[in-house]
């Protein structure tokens, strides 16, 4: 299937104002990529890219003073099927663990391991390793948080999720993140495009947040939030928790006066129209 994908997002700055956004999709995917991505912007600025630590693109450019608009556009091929599911895949003793996969098992900014230790092992030191503890995490926290885009936080981390048992998807993917790294898993926070492919639509469209475990010599995506296996999930970014992957990075202030998302599956030969999908004038 053809996955197209995009944003719209409107800023105003008070003067100018070095940026970096995380927007385009992560390389990995580049031999997916059927439409490239566009980026516009409004009025028309100079901007480069870099990768991050991590391996995901940034964008980096200055604000003038105003109204600026930042528009992409692009399509993906997809398999069309469900997150891949490995009930085998067993957790990977410590000692035995890639370098690069030390890092997600330590705390981070959103992710308090020093204090969820004791209630991770707790709560699921019983439970034999491997896939179906994962899984037994992820159905701990989507019964345990209350999903509401009204009780949004920026500052909310793991602990406070816990606590409040209430938040939006990053708060879901924080709690399950520090609970797997607690009990030795290592776990890594992403953010990307999920649209409602095979399932009741939602309006309006967001980014995503969810994570990605190290089991069996492998990352494997989980999400908490959903809790089902999706289709056409398009990885933007990842890192260590949300600190890591902001959308938009500003070095002085900044109003967000426009933020519109869309990810849906388009026909080959018939494309739908979908509002807020052409570009700007």
């Amino acid at each position: 299937m053809l996955i197209r994908y995009g944003y719209d997002i409107t800023v105003y700055c008070y003067g100018p104002t070095p940026m970096v956004t995380q927007l385009a999709p992560r390389r990995e995917r580049a031999a997916d990529v059927r439409s490239p991505d566009v980026i516009v912007t409004n009025p028309p600025i100079e901007t480069t890219t870099y990768l991050d630590l991590f391996g995901n693109t940034c964008r980096r450019f200055i604000a003038p003073a105003g109204r600026l608009q930042i528009w992409g556009d692009g399509s993906m091929e997809d398999s069309g099927e469900l997150d891949p599911f490995h009930p085998e895949a067993q957790e990977v003793p410590v000692g035995d663990l890639p370098d690069e996969c030390l890092l997600y098992l330590t705390g981070s900014r959103y992710c308090e391991t020093d204090r969820l230790s004791q209630i991770a092992w707790d709560l699921f030191g019983q439970i034999a390793p491997g896939w179906g503890r994962v899984q037994a995490i992820c159905d701990f926290v989507n019964q345990h948080i209350t999903f509401s885009y009204q009780n949004a936080r920026s500052t909310r981390t793991a602990l406070d999720a816990y606590q409040e048992q209430i938040g939006v998807c990053r708060d879901f993917a924080h709690l399950a993140i520090a609970f797997c790294r607690c009990l030795n898993i290592p776990a890594r926070y992403v953010n990307g495009h999920l649209g409602d492919i095979g399932v009741p639509l939602l309006n309006p469209m967001d980014y995503s947040a969810w994570m990605e475990v190290y089991l069996g010599g492998q990352w494997h995506t989980f999400d908490p939030r959903n809790n089902k296996r999706r289709i056409g999930r398009i990885v933007v970014a990842y890192g260590r928790d949300a600190a890591d992957v902001p959308l938009i990075i500003s070095f002085g202030p900044h109003d967000l006066t426009n933020f519109r998302v869309w990810t849906y599956e388009i026909n080959e030969d018939i494309e739908p129209t979908h509002q807020g999908s052409e570009p700007p004038l």
